[in-house]
């Protein structure tokens, strides 16, 4: 086993593993450790081309002790595709999309829950609870069944329908509260302290931000070992960005990529953008944004989001609901279902062309992070046509 510690993001300090104390007393995120000298010797670039097609080729860099406790349903290793973007005007040649909406329970989160369930799975826990926008939910509740053990999602009030009811579908004990994530966040402390829950909450415990690294192990094995030079990704919470932030640097210690990092960019609703006012761009305003994923107004570790995009030559970026949905046709007229997150990430590349950030010669990623059918009323069903006769086909279509 790799696993030998923590290290604080803010002072470096170093601590025991833990599952319960991932705050260090400075303040700053504890992140999990690992013999990096030990795991290079089985962790070769040519041995994980003969493993399975899943996050878990990289297992010596996720912190599971036992083979027998990994909860997982196949997820990670999903296509990284090349988009075709030649003579619609962009100043930039070489843009991919990364399909995170093809993991089970269609979306990233799944790769978080995978690691952070079969934590819990370890330590044989019974309950796990969580806050959640949404997908994180209906993730916990999916492992979470898998691993008997017992799933409490509380969602905001407004949660998109499809993913109360996927919540449901996988057993979780579901409930919607008044308010936005931090006021689910709220019972979630409560039932911890009243009846000993387990929490995954983002940042509250080690796993989920080492699932989520796993898209950057993945980038790098799947452009042949080598780095874009821009990552556009949606940004709520932010493990996501920190976890693909931490596998970079774990993939230098190990020789096993030389690239500069990317220019981490975080695009958000412009409805609730706390990074994007924090980096001095423009003040946030919280008015019901189109994508409830990005919905989250106090980041748990903010200021190691702006460390990470200061230190990459990164910024972040608001786009509207206009520009969001936008950007949910054209992807969906090249066969990609994006969920409003995802979608907001083509609407931020269309915005750094605009502005000039992106050059010709960058190599662009975005993230589409789940899939746009979870979203229901979000993709204008309401709007399609019920036909009663021909003639009405003939009105609809000329």
């Amino acid at each position: 086993m790799t696993r030998i510690g923590m290290a604080c993001t803010k002072c470096g300090n170093n601590q025991a593993f833990s599952y319960d104390h991932v705050t260090c007393a400075c303040g700053g995120s504890l992140l999990v450790q690992y013999d990096m000298e030990l795991a290079a010797k089985t962790m070769t670039k040519q041995a994980i081309q003969s493993r399975p097609s899943s996050m878990w080729r990289y297992k010596e860099l996720l912190p599971v002790s036992s083979p027998e406790d990994v909860v997982s349903l196949g997820e990670g290793w999903t296509p990284l595709s090349y988009m075709n973007i030649q003579g619609i005007g962009l100043p930039v040649d070489h843009v991919w999309i990364k399909r995170e909406e093809l993991n089970p329970t269609g979306s990233f989160k799944a790769r978080g829950m995978s690691v952070a369930v079969s934590l819990l799975k370890e330590r044989k826990a019974r309950y796990a609870a969580v806050s959640s926008n949404g997908n994180a939910a209906s993730a916990l509740a999916a492992y979470a069944g898998c691993a008997g053990i017992e799933a409490i999602v509380f969602l905001p009030e407004d949660c998109p329908p499809l993913i109360v009811q996927e919540c449901l579908s996988y057993g979780a004990r579901t409930f919607r509260v008044q308010g936005l994530i931090q006021d689910a966040g709220q019972w979630v402390e409560a039932g911890k302290h009243l009846f000993g829950w387990s929490t995954v909450a983002t940042l509250k415990e080690p796993g989920r931000v080492e699932g989520k690294k796993t898209m950057g192990f993945e980038l790098a094995e799947q452009l042949g070992w080598k780095l874009p030079s821009v990552i556009i990704y949606p940004t709520g919470g932010g493990s996501g960005l920190i976890g693909m932030w931490k596998a970079f640097h774990e993939l230098k210690q190990m020789g096993m990529i030389a690239d500069p990092l990317p220019r981490m960019v975080s695009v958000q609703d412009a409805g609730c953008s706390p990074l994007v006012s924090a980096m001095g761009n423009h003040a946030t305003v919280l008015d019901a944004p189109a994508a409830t994923g990005m919905r989250v107004p106090r980041p748990p570790d903010i200021d190691l989001l702006l460390h990470i995009l200061k230190e990459t030559g990164g910024k972040a970026v608001a786009v509207n609901q206009v520009e969001i949905d936008g950007a949910q046709r054209y992807l969906g007229y090249r066969g990609v279902s994006s969920s409003p997150e995802g979608a907001a990430t083509w609407a931020g590349l269309l915005k750094l062309c605009e502005e000039g950030w992106i050059r010709r010669d960058d190599s662009v990623v975005l993230f589409n992070t789940c899939h746009g059918l979870k979203y229901g009323k979000s993709l204008g069903l309401e709007s399609v046509p019920l036909l009663a006769n021909l003639k009405e086909l003939f009105y609809h279509t000329s």
